[in-house]
């Protein structure tokens, strides 16, 4: 007797639906993605958790009569058409099955109008559309869903709770907004406000809109075409391009990577290897225990996605993936470098407020014209630095033209030394071995094996070494050196050992020649906020910031030359 049979086509759709539509949160991601793919710039989503309702309304082009009608019937879109699209998936959404699963396990009303087109609702039920009615109402669509998951009473009492929900929402809409910058969200719980996101020109200006704890001067965007990266010309790379939003190392970076984000196409998606090569870019530009505040947004031809590898869309498949793991680094690695990097602003923008504080109350204060005064000067970091002096034996005070910084002495050094040894790593022979006595097995290996030393026994637990890294040629305290590399680490923590051992020292006096040698080396470093372990290696003071500190008043033309001075 034949087991087998053919399901039920109402158990079918039941069935589907279970697999797009499991959460609250997935009823906003579908609908959110149904809104931006019709091409609106104005979302409007208020959720009703307690009374399972949510509701949806767009300024997109909305639909037709016609389409109105066949929008929620199953395998139903517009975005494709045969199987050849499905190698070209430019929307959000692309299966026809959304709106269908939608309302397979709520009561959904739907109203849309056309540009000079009279608006229509009407109401789908499982697999019953009700007859339309005319509905006066602005171009766009409004989605209505009651009664989510009525018929599926152990889903509902078995999600999570109403604040988890509610956050899971947040997160879907917070994504959008970082993929799709043009558009504006308004969000409310229980028609009462709830967060709201304003539009902007890229993701830089979502970015702290969503963290509060960071301002838009802590952030770098960057945009690159993805061949600038490779060594050949790749064709399918020709029309390949990431944005980068990147959190300055030195000011802001998070004790979880929560706020690692790695968008494709307009979504974010989760693809490990990735997002492996993102940490790897930031890992010795952060503190200790730290994650950078970063945000990867590919754009990469159509074709080069499967996008059938979760009902989600959270996971892809990518080709070229092993050449995207190169390329984001080396972005990263760019944006952080000298030469993209803008003027930080932190320290004097304090220096400001302090003296913003302090003219509140004295009885004289700066123009207005001198407060809002902006200074749109060729980036000094560009420009040579001039060493005038050290402080404390410990500081290097440089000067360029829009300013003075101070640079800490060990750690400019280490961060040279750590990035020629990362270029240019280089095992060399000793002229007379050192002798390591009571090695235990791992650091054998940790000095043969991670870093490639050459060791061999010489005696009962005494072994020669015969070959050091370049860079501890001239360490007086060698066999030291040695068994702190030995502790343990890979190669690249033993090299930011290294860099550390081998630093000039805070504390030592330095003449002008050397000091210089240190500053010209750290400029030309492609990471030079931070040390390898992620601290700020200098702090940068503006003239402008310096003149109001002191109450000068500089009358600034249009070259941005000193053209009067008067001295209260």
């Amino acid at each position: 007797m034949a087991n087998i049979k053919q399901l039920p086509n109402d158990v079918i759709q039941l069935i589907a639906a279970g697999e797009v539509i499991d959460s609250l949160a997935a009823v906003v991601r579908e609908l959110a993605e149904n809104a931006i793919d019709a091409g609106a710039t104005r979302i409007n989503i208020d959720i009703q958790p307690q009374r399972w309702q949510i509701r949806v309304v767009d300024n997109g082009q909305g639909m037709d009569l016609e389409d109105l009608q066949q929008c929620a019937l199953p395998h139903r879109t517009s975005k494709i058409g045969d199987r050849q699209d499905l190698a070209h998936i430019k929307s959000l959404g692309f299966r026809g099955e959304a709106l269908h699963s939608i309302a397979q396990v709520t009561k959904l009303t739907i109203a849309s109008c056309q540009d000079g087109q009279p608006g229509y609702q009407l109401m789908v039920q499982q697999n019953h559309v009700s007859e339309p009615l005319l509905k006066p109402m602005a171009v766009g669509t409004m989605v209505a869903v009651t009664d989510i998951f009525q018929n599926f009473p152990v889903r509902r009492h078995a999600l999570p709770a109403i604040a988890q929900q509610l956050k899971t929402a947040q997160q879907i809409i917070y994504h959008l907004a970082l993929c799709q910058p043009q558009i504006t969200w308004q969000v409310t719980q229980n028609n009462q406000p709830w967060f709201a996101i304003s539009a902007g020109k890229n993701a830089q200006d979502i970015l702290p809109q969503l963290l509060k704890s960071i301002n838009i001067q802590d952030l770098l965007y960057r945009c690159y075409q993805a061949a600038d990266f490779l060594s050949e010309h790749l064709p399918s790379f020709s029309q390949s391009r990431l944005e980068l939003v990147l959190g300055l190392p030195d000011r802001c970076h998070r004790h979880q990577a929560d706020w690692l984000k790695l968008g494709i196409n307009g979504r974010i998606v989760r693809f490990s290897a990735l997002e492996q090569a993102i940490m790897k870019a930031f890992s010795r530009t952060l503190p200790r225990d730290r994650h950078p505040i970063c945000f990867v947004h590919l754009h990469v031809p159509p074709e080069q996605i499967d996008w059938n590898r979760h009902p989600a869309k959270s996971e892809i498949y990518l080709q070229n993936q092993a050449l995207w793991q190169e390329i984001i680094p080396q972005a990263i690695a760019k944006s952080l470098s000298f030469s993209e990097v803008s003027l930080p602003r932190v320290e004097n923008q304090r220096v400001l407020n302090l003296i913003q504080a302090a003219e509140k109350s004295e009885s004289y204060s700066l123009k207005s014209s001198e407060k809002q005064a902006d200074i749109h000067s060729e980036n000094p970091l560009k420009k040579s630095l001039k060493v005038i002096g050290q402080a404390r034996n410990t500081y290097i005070l440089v000067e360029h033209t829009e300013g003075i910084w101070l640079v800490e002495q060990h750690i400019a050094d280490e961060r040279a030394i750590y990035e020629d040894l990362h270029k240019n790593w280089q095992l060399v022979s000793l002229s007379q071995p050192i002798l390591l006595n009571h090695l235990s097995p791992k650091q054998i290996e940790q000095l043969t094996e991670n870093i490639g030393l050459e060791l061999e026994v010489f005696g009962e637990n005494i072994w020669r070494v015969n070959t050091i890294p370049s860079a501890l040629q001239d360490n007086p305290d060698l066999e030291a050196a040695l068994l702190e590399l030995s502790l343990g680490g890979d190669l690249d923590a033993a090299q930011v050992a290294i860099a550390c051992r081998t630093a000039v020292r805070n504390g030592t006096p330095l003449d002008f020649p050397t000091m210089q040698t240190i500053i010209d080396r750290w400029q030309r470093c492609e990471n030079p906020s931070t040390c390898p372990h992620g601290r700020p290696i200098y702090l940068a003071l503006e003239e402008t910031s310096l003149y109001r500190f002191f109450r000068r008043h500089w009358v600034l033309g249009k070259s941005h030359g000193i053209t009067e001075k008067r001295v209260f």
